[in-house]
């Protein structure tokens, strides 16, 4: 029996969670679940450029863990491309650091901290407000690590 996966640390949720090949209807596509670990990896190798040592400490986890799973990652990157699947990010052990928030009455879109309630939206004061951490199931869990680090 394998032992549990501690939560991997991600710095915020992602704005876009589903990609798909142009004028391909996604009901006929196989879909690739990319984990939200998984794309925090290749947030911060690839797009950041931070060194596996780097960024398994961002993530705190060790570097070989890291290096499994950005290759994880690449992996269903290039299978996305080449063989033109479905890609959508969902999934994983996560918490997240901070937290995107939407208003859905102006569209303007603002980063919190996980511990800071947010009610009404700067730009409008709109109150119907889209907590993307929420989409992912993740809100008071993730406000509980932060304050214990």
């Amino acid at each position: 029996m394998s032992r549990p996966k501690n939560n991997r640390i991600v710095h915020e949720p992602p704005i876009f969670t589903e990609f798909k090949p142009a004028r391909v209807p996604g009901k006929s596509l196989v879909q690739i679940q990319y984990t939200l670990d998984e794309f925090e990896a290749m947030r911060l190798a690839d797009f950041m450029g931070l060194s596996h040592e780097e960024a398994a400490n961002e993530m705190e986890i060790s570097r070989s863990t890291f290096s499994r799973l950005i290759e994880k990652s690449r992996k269903k990157i290039a299978e996305f491309i080449i063989q033109g699947k479905m890609l959508t990010i969902d999934g994983g052990n996560i918490h997240f650091r901070r937290n995107i928030i939407q208003c859905c009455n102006c569209g303007h879109m603002f980063k919190t901290s996980m511990d800071t309630p947010v009610t009404h939206c700067p730009e409008c004061n709109s109150n119907n407000l889209l907590n993307l951490a929420g989409g992912f199931g993740h809100g008071k869990c993730c406000r509980e690590i932060i304050s214990n680090q």
